[in-house]
């Protein structure tokens, strides 16, 4: 089977293509070229994006602001913005979910009947399992590649970096009966296979047609800086996917770039799980070409210790269900642990309420309240040289109650970030050089120094009193004394 090359596309679609290009060259016009959001050469635990250091923080949709027709990405984009928010994650349409999901409701992964838009065109021929005609696997949508150069577009005027997931699994088999890839939902006969050998190598024309649509992603995206790639969202779960598959789809990529005068980072999904883990308990280790770890319901900052010594940046990816405690404290125990992002999963974007207010999902949280904590939290890292610092908590020598835990990210001397979770008052016990110092107990909640106090110290251990709290609170010392 022929797959569509770069030449051999029509002129109808060449022409789309071209209008396209024009709408996003004005749409870039306000954002400076640089090069593509990187690894920081002097500590590739975090970004380097537009001249800066960057540590990415978040509370996203669910992945559909593209390939959901009915989705106000503006809005959207627009609501991170507002809170200094400086990431979204974005599934390409060869996957999404039908209505009520996990119990989701308006998922904005799950278009109304008709609204999916996705890499591929539509033939002339119905029957898609979910509205409108089957899929042509051989031809592009020039109106998906303008939404979402657009989308991406946008999301760089503001100051987002998107994260692009190719591929997902297959979690049911309502799920694989919508997606185009299925023979069933498109016009080739490609992509007869269950859903757990998508991802396997065993239907070469389905791989090739996965190739095919990721260098027409890539090519598309060429030109933005606020871009990186993940292969697929979740691979371990219930999918059958092989490590095999991923490295060829990895190749597919950089071999995409080959030629681009800028090239993309790659983010690879592992898992962490005691059950997703090797007998041998080995962790698992990322294909080639991969610069960002990315784990999904890291709980506790696990996977930070353990995958440090690789220096890739460390991304907690999505978070799972639960309380706005659970996701502040979650999102301060990994960043100061040392990860480089913290990606909330917020199902307070739907489609009519893409500023994140919708109330659809309470057991999931998330929401306004949410996002002005986490608002501290990227203050509070942002306050910092954080490049020059490392998780260190060895600095910390006691006066943790047995309910709290504390960790520190520390340039030892001259910065120190600690968080404690638990407790409701700690005498903590720290080692410090001599020096003279400023410290300020944070309120994660509101950002408020609820107590400030300058020091000078000798040398060895002393003890910072904090305020009274409730359920956790941050310290910020930095030296007073030394010229950066």
């Amino acid at each position: 089977m022929k797959m569509p090359e770069q030449g051999g596309r029509h002129a109808s679609e060449s022409l789309a293509m071209c209008i396209a290009w024009l709408v996003v060259v004005v749409t870039m016009s306000s954002v400076a070229a640089s090069e593509p959001i990187e690894l920081h050469p002097d500590n590739p635990h975090y970004f380097l994006w537009r001249g800066k250091p960057t540590v990415l923080i978040t509370s996203g949709e669910h992945y559909g602001a593209v390939l959901n027709r009915d989705f106000d990405y503006r809005k959207y984009l627009k609501t991170l913005a507002s809170h200094g928010f400086n990431l979204t994650r974005m599934f390409s349409g060869a996957y999404c979910e039908p209505p009520g999901a996990f119990k989701i409701k308006d998922n904005a992964l799950a278009p109304a009947k008709g609204r999916l838009i996705c890499p591929w065109a539509r033939s002339n021929r119905p029957g898609y399992a979910f509205g409108g005609n089957k899929f042509d696997l051989t031809k592009w949508d020039a109106a998906y590649f303008r939404r979402l150069r657009e989308f991406v577009a946008e999301a760089g005027k503001r100051g987002v970096v998107v994260e692009v997931v190719f591929f997902c699994p297959f979690y049911d088999d309502s799920m694989w009966k919508l997606s185009p890839m299925n023979a069933a939902n498109n016009v080739n006969g490609i992509g007869r296979v269950g859903r757990r050998d998508v991802y396997t190598l065993k239907d070469k024309e389905l791989t090739t047609a996965q190739q095919a649509m990721v260098r027409r992603i890539v090519e598309a995206l060429q030109s933005f800086d606020n871009v990186y790639y993940e292969i697929c969202n979740e691979p371990y779960e219930r999918s059958g996917q092989t490590e095999t598959w991923q490295a060829r789809i990895a190749e597919a990529i950089v071999k995409a770039e080959g030629k681009f005068p800028h090239k993309h980072l790659l983010a690879q999904n592992l898992p962490w799980r005691k059950q997703n883990l090797s007998a041998d308990g080995k962790k698992p280790m990322p294909v080639s070409h991969v610069s960002i770890l990315n784990f999904h319901g890291a709980s506790r900052p696990e996977p930070v210790a353990l995958y440090y010594d690789l220096n890739k940046v460390i991304a907690y990816d999505e978070t799972g269900r639960g309380s706005n405690t659970k996701y502040r404290t979650e999102g301060w125990d990994f960043i100061i642990a040392g990860g480089g992002v913290y990606d909330h999963l917020d199902l307070c974007f739907t489609v009519g309420h893409e500023n994140g207010t919708a109330k659809s999902n309470p057991a999931w949280n998330g929401g306004p309240a949410l996002h002005k904590q986490l608002e501290v939290l990227r203050d509070f890292i942002n306050s910092f040289d954080f490049v020059k610092m490392k998780p260190d908590s060895s600095v910390i020598k006691g006066g943790i109650p047995a309910e709290a835990s504390a960790r520190a990210l520390v340039e030892r001397g001259r910065a120190y970030a600690i968080y404690i979770k638990g407790g409701r008052r700690v005498d903590l016990m720290l080692e410090l050089p001599s020096g003279s110092y400023k410290a300020e107990w944070v309120n994660t909640k509101t950002g408020d120094a609820e107590k400030a106090e300058s020091f000078s110290h000798i040398g060895g251990e002393m003890t910072l009193s904090s305020p009274r709290y409730t359920e956790d609170i941050a310290l910020r010392i930095r030296r007073a004394d030394v010229n950066r």
